[in-house]
């Protein structure tokens, strides 16, 4: 077996380990999430904090990575805006530093 076989082998039972959870009582919710995530899921949150847009790399973390209890997204791309505008930044933070 190649060291990438390997490499791929190895993320892929890092997947299989299931959902972690963020208990957000502010929002009376849980956020799950994966420890393990690729670059190209990674890539726009490296962009933008390349960019020095560290704020929006937070939330586009929280797009990216947030999950429900089912493992499907909690949010939506489309819902960086509100989440910029109409949401409590310490929060956010909170969650991404957990």
């Amino acid at each position: 077996m190649s060291i990438l076989e390997k490499a791929s082998k190895h993320y892929k039972e890092q997947l299989k380990e299931g959902l972690h959870e963020i208990d957000v009582p502010e929002w009376d919710s849980k956020i799950y999430y994966r420890k393990a995530f690729n670059f190209a899921t990674q890539g726009k949150v490296f962009q933008l904090s390349n960019d020095g847009l560290m704020v929006d790399a937070l939330v586009e973390t929280l797009v990216q990575r947030g999950l429900k209890k089912d493992g499907s997204n909690a949010f939506r791309p489309a819902d960086r805006s509100r989440l910029m505008n109409e949401v409590d930044p310490n929060i956010i933070i909170r969650i991404y530093v957990e």
